[in-house]
């Protein structure tokens, strides 16, 4: 790619050089200056290379505003001009002050346009120049909810039917965790890159990657509030610092703890269930198990169990500062080698 570039610019400045070279052929009194015409087409092939050079990293999104800016600006010193303010008064002041506010207007228009520059591309939603619907509502990934794996899960099972927004800081964070030298981190951005190709794999659902930059010294948290508030959409996250800034900004998140959480069932008074016991209780005969919801379960007289599964029926059901506490007598027999009492 960069030797294809090079190899493009220097035919540009040779064509420049030429194109004036033959500008002067074509007109008999400039002969003596063909040299002078060859060296100027050059200057000005090398010039415009310079620019591009300058303009290195203005990418589209950036073009786009400047446009949007310059079109803007102009319109307001068109209006301006035309305006009965500018109706009586000297030829020559009017045309230096109808120059003056375009080139101002003009330059005020693009600047402030570059500067919101990623509000006005959030505007228009593109994933890799690929237009979708505006009116889609949109859930925005944070790096915690791609490492923790559940996201995959529910939107295999389609209980989301948002379009998921992953932004592009995002994606280089899980590569950043994934190349670390410690075995944790590394197991943990891998975790998360697996995730993100499972979600891509997944049919029907509308995957976004967000490449905008945002603010280059924001940090990762206030990047994705800013997103989410940009795209008037909603944070996944299991972070809990993040999910407290962004009810702060009054930017709707999700939990996937609390919604794990909600999806269990309610225990009542009277149900039977099976549960494994694992470790003795306070008291004398108990025995302690645990549902998938991390309630404790205790067992009157059934410290003989410990280590089996056994059919219980719950006598009642104590909240705690943990949860809650569920009491239960035992109506069956344990699995196939436990001992009896």
């Amino acid at each position: 790619m960069k030797t294809t570039l090079i190899t493009l610019r220097l035919l540009f400045v040779i064509v420049c050089g030429l194109a004036s070279w033959l500008v002067c052929l074509s007109i008999k009194e400039w002969d003596p200056f063909q040299g002078l015409a060859l060296l100027i087409g050059l200057l000005i092939g090398v010039l415009v290379v310079l620019v591009d050079v300058l303009l290195k990293g203005f990418s589209l999104r950036g073009l786009s505003a400047l446009t949007f800016g310059l079109a803007v600006g102009s319109l307001i010193a068109y209006m301006i001009s035309v305006s009965p303010l500018l109706d009586q008064g000297d030829p020559v002041i009017i045309y230096l002050v109808r120059l003056a506010l375009f080139v101002i207007c003009s330059y005020l228009g693009a600047v402030v346009a570059l500067r919101g520059k990623d509000e006005f591309n959030l505007l228009i939603p593109y994933v890799r120049f690929v237009p979708h619907d505006v009116d889609v509502p949109l859930v925005v990934l944070d790096t915690s909810a791609l490492i923790d794996g559940r996201i995959v899960r529910v939107c295999e099972a389609q209980f989301i039917t948002a379009g998921i927004v992953i932004p592009q800081f995002v994606i280089e964070d899980l590569h950043y965790i994934a190349d670390s030298r410690e075995p944790t981190k590394q197991a943990k951005g891998r975790r998360g890159l697996e995730s993100l190709n499972a979600l891509r794999k997944i049919p029907n659902l509308e995957l976004r990657i967000q490449e905008s930059e945002v603010g280059k010294k924001q940090s990762a948290d206030e990047k994705l509030i800013f997103i989410a508030q940009s795209m008037k959409a909603k944070l996944l996250t299991t972070d809990f610092n993040l999910s407290k800034l962004a009810q702060f900004h009054g930017v709707v998140w999700l939990n996937l703890n609390g919604l794990s959480k909600a999806l269990h069932p309610d225990v009542v008074t009277g149900e039977r269930l099976t549960v494994e016991l694992i470790k003795a209780g306070r008291e004398e005969g108990q025995a302690v198990g645990y549902l998938s919801d991390g309630s404790m379960v205790v067992v009157q007289d059934a410290h003989t169990y410990i280590g089996h599964k056994i059919e219980v029926e719950i006598n009642s059901v104590v909240p705690s500062g943990g949860g809650k506490m569920v009491f239960c007598r035992m109506v069956g027999t344990a699995d196939k080698g436990a001992k009896a009492s």
